[in-house]
């Protein structure tokens, strides 16, 4: 998850390179008189990598324009938080300053995806995000939820 500026400008440059550099070992493949099922094989899983970058920035620029996910289940907060940040366009360093806490502390939490976070902690970074969370007593209980 790219989770700002630097992140996002560095995978933005590295698309650009790894899209010619795609395009050349294609060529020298088949260059070298490869069928076009064995270049398949070697090109899928870098492929599949650019793809997931290519997912990744679309992310982030979703997030800088504002547009958030819907939230499903707790176990997912932590990505909410972050994408929260980003999309009140706000740096790690703005939002520790507004929690009253160090950037250190909030690259941490981010680089963790706030794993083990209380409930009081996430509804504190929420409400400096400006973001409500609504319940929905009626979803679907899903496969892994807890039936007790």
């Amino acid at each position: 998850m790219i989770r700002n500026e630097a992140e996002y400008k560095e995978a933005v440059e590295r698309l650009l390179s790894e899209k010619e550099r795609l395009h050349s070992h294609r060529k020298s493949l088949a260059d070298q008189g490869l069928k076009k099922s064995q270049i398949k094989a070697v090109m899928d899983p870098m492929l599949s990598f650019h793809q997931q970058l290519v997912e990744e920035v679309d992310c982030y620029e979703r997030l800088k324009r504002g547009e958030l996910d819907e939230l499903f289940n707790l176990k997912d907060i932590g990505t909410l938080l972050i994408k929260g940040r980003i999309a009140r366009n706000l740096s790690q360093r703005e939002l520790a300053v507004k929690l009253g806490v160090s950037e250190t502390q909030v690259s941490r939490d981010e680089r963790n995806e706030y794993h083990g976070v209380t409930l009081d902690r996430a509804a504190r970074i929420l409400k400096v995000l400006g973001i409500g969370l609504l319940i929905n007593p009626q979803m679907e209980r899903q496969e892994d939820s807890v039936v007790a």
